[in-house]
């Protein structure tokens, strides 16, 4: 289960700038120039912005210099702020504290790697990338977007070469067929997949059903926009604080029980990064997180109380 704390640096960012349309660079170095943690392809950062707000963003950098950690961070219009604020309120010389290094998405050995990218889902990509190069490792890039203008990085991946990297703009040159893509992996292969959840369960989709070799590994972003909460109420038990709780229909079980239980971990709400993370006891949960395997899912002894709910009328936590 996840940590109940979580240790925070304050870091400087040091560069700010647009690489694609919507999409800000930040690069953050220590104050002191001293080394930061280090950290694998695949891993993300939580960012704490002025008003308090909690943000992940996948590193996309090189794991490799320790002399700073860079992110791309889309504004969302349709989001709840943090993208916004961090465009307009998160400049050059800006203090912000930042947690150590995750990593949910490892780079698992393989005999050649697929990569696809939808959007800014190259993010965590490009550190992937460095490191199979680095390793000697075969790999071929599907790199996916609404318009080029719309596309980081585009120009550094497309120098990578024509025979390693295939960009799709859907103005110009339409959607990837992902299932040829797929199929000319042999057993032994990976595909590491980042971008919206259509194209992620479209790659689920096609994995199964055209019996794809390879193993599959997906990394969704949520962006910002909230999650389905609501559902029948239910009671819930948190065992070790001597409490419980009606959890309404229109309100998280974390909403439900902060008021009446103590430093309970939580950071982005939307189900995707696993600060919430809790044991169940006794119930059946309504898995709607994006963190949690199919098999964690199924065997149904932790779940992620900031969207996650309950199927029946009463669930216990180890809480």
């Amino acid at each position: 289960m996840a940590s109940t704390e979580t240790r925070y640096d304050t870091l400087r960012v040091t560069q700010a700038e647009l690489v694609a349309d919507a999409i800000v660079l930040a690069r953050f170095e220590s104050p002191t120039a001293a080394p930061l943690p280090p950290w694998e392809p695949g891993s993300h950062i939580e960012i704490v912005l002025p008003s308090g707000l909690v943000r992940h963003y996948s590193l996309c950098s090189d794991p490799d210099d320790p002399s700073h950690y860079e992110i791309a961070v889309l504004r969302e219009p349709a989001g709840r702020g943090g993208s916004a604020e961090f465009h307009d309120g998160v400049s050059v010389g800006s203090d912000i504290s930042v947690g150590l290094p995750r990593n949910n998405f490892t780079l698992e050995p393989a005999t050649e790697y697929l990569f696809i990218a939808g959007g800014v889902g190259i993010t965590p990509m490009l550190p992937m990338i460095r490191r199979a190069d680095a390793t000697g490792t075969p790999w071929r890039l599907v790199y996916g977007g609404r318009t080029r203008a719309s596309m980081a990085f585009l120009d550094s991946v497309v120098a990578l070469g024509s025979d390693r990297v295939s960009v799709f703009a859907d103005d110009v040159e339409g959607r990837p067929n992902f299932a040829a893509e797929m199929g000319r992996l042999g057993a032994g292969a990976a595909v590491y997949a980042c971008g919206p959840t259509p194209m992620l369960d479209l790659l689920t989709e096609l994995h199964i059903t055209q019996g794809v070799a390879a193993e599959l590994h997906i990394e969704r972003f949520v962006g910002e926009s909230a999650g389905d909460i609501t559902g029948e109420t239910f009671e819930v038990v948190a065992t070790r604080s001597g409490v419980s709780v009606t959890v309404g229909t229109d309100e998280s079980i974390l909403t439900a029980l902060r008021p009446l239980v103590s430093h309970i971990p939580f950071s982005c709400e939307d189900g995707y990064c696993g600060t919430c993370e809790t044991a169940v006891i006794e119930g059946t949960v309504d898995h709607r997180d994006s963190y949690l395997d199919d098999d964690e899912r199924a065997a149904g002894d932790t779940m992620m109380i900031c969207v996650s709910r309950c199927t029946g009328s009463r669930l216990v936590l180890d809480l």
